[in-house]
């Protein structure tokens, strides 16, 4: 069995999802987020793409309902004991066999918490599990339920962020030799990913974000790569991952002269972040951190380059994305607490001027100030 946390992390974990469960008089949560199985159980696949759930009583006992594929992969990677499956094939309803497990399992009639609000569950198979269950019993949307749970790391999970953020810095320290006039960003984007494997680490939960020229103002990956020109901007967003625990980073690095554009997005990405080192201490909300950022660029005259979001939780996540919540944005009022791993990003996109500036890392949240867990400084990158 390829566990990778003891037992009794995960023994303590169903303890307080059982407790959140008593708390709101639950007698059963199906949780299809693929976050939540890895959290609870160490379940590890990306079969959760198609339809599968674990059922967790309030006594403890669980059940996982998935496809043959993953049945080993289950039985190998978690503390999962009972497995269930339901057979592909023409027309196959598995929303029927999930109703059959809960009425085996006794739970006719009671109080059922859906985890609706994840990738794991398609609108379709929503649909199909709101049909069975709808007169089998109450059944209540405890999306975001162990999304809570998951948000203050452990200390062997503290662990794992680090390792990830020492592959996002050897990612960094592979890929600026290449940032050069004629360097490719293939070689650049094989050269971070490559070190990040070297080192142990896994593919992170989306794709890294590489782009130069006009396609540096981009926020996400696109197909296609350039070479570098004598005087051009090159936006990288990328995260060490160990164990699915992720570490993001970013930064905008120039090649050739600095443009006082740059150097004015530069110092306002700077200042917006130390901005929000500040704030991002217990006693403060997520809420309180997007503002400290959003002042310097109001006091800049960024605002209309900045976004409407400056960074979220990480923590273990599956694609189609590493961001997780809470998220940093106006009013949110999730309150910050130690032990909290959160990636902080200034993003700057100036369309007029076609200049993009990014600063952003990763931090571990204390009793006091924020721990940066990069060992790379804030300095302007020029090569």
């Amino acid at each position: 069995m390829a566990l990778h946390f003891e037992r009794a992390e995960f023994d303590a974990r169903k303890d307080r999802l059982i407790m959140e469960m008593a708390e709101q008089k639950l007698d059963a949560v199906l949780l299809f987020a693929q976050e939540s199985m890895y959290w609870l159980t160490g379940y590890d696949t990306f079969g959760y793409c198609f339809f599968q759930c674990l059922t967790v009583k309030a006594d403890g006992s669980m059940v996982l309902l998935t496809r043959s594929a993953d049945m080993r992969q289950a039985r190998h990677t978690s503390t999962i004991e009972n497995i269930t499956l339901w057979t592909d094939r023409d027309s196959a309803n598995p929303a029927v066999e999930l109703r059959n497990l809960l009425n085996d399992l006794d739970l006719l009639g009671c109080r059922i918490g859906v985890e609706y609000d994840t990738h794991g569950l398609t609108a379709r198979n929503g649909q199909l599990v709101d049909e069975q269950l709808k007169t089998f019993g109450t059944i209540v949307d405890i999306s975001g339920l162990v999304g809570h749970l998951r948000l203050v790391k452990s200390p062997a999970e503290i662990k794992k962020a680090e390792r990830a953020a020492a592959l996002s810095d050897e990612a960094l320290t592979a890929a600026l030799p290449l940032i050069k006039q004629g360097g490719d960003e293939g070689e650049i984007l094989a050269a971070m990913q490559g070190a990040i494997f070297a080192g142990g680490g896994d593919y992170p939960a989306n794709e890294f974000i590489i782009g130069s020229g006009a396609d540096a103002l981009l926020c996400r990956y696109k197909a296609g790569r350039r070479k570098l020109n004598k005087n051009d901007q090159l936006t990288l967003e990328w995260a060490g991952a160990f164990h699915h625990y992720h570490a993001p980073m970013m930064r905008t690095v120039l090649v050739g002269k600095v443009s006082k554009r740059h150097q004015e997005l530069y110092d306002g990405a700077l200042e917006a972040l130390q901005s929000v080192e500040k704030v991002m201490t217990p006693g403060n909300t997520f809420g309180d951190v997007f503002e400290a950022h959003a002042k310097v660029m109001e006091a800049r005259g960024l605002t209309r380059h900045r976004l409407n979001a400056c960074g979220y939780s990480v923590g273990a996540r599956f694609s189609p994305s590493w961001m997780d919540e809470p998220m940093f944005y106006a009013g949110n009022p999730e309150a910050i607490g130690p032990n909290m791993t959160l990636f902080a990003h200034m993003i700057i996109m100036d369309s007029d001027n076609e200049a993009a500036m990014t600063l952003g890392r990763t931090y571990l949240t204390t009793e006091g100030a924020p721990k940066p867990l990069s060992r790379h400084d804030l300095d302007l990158i020029v090569r």
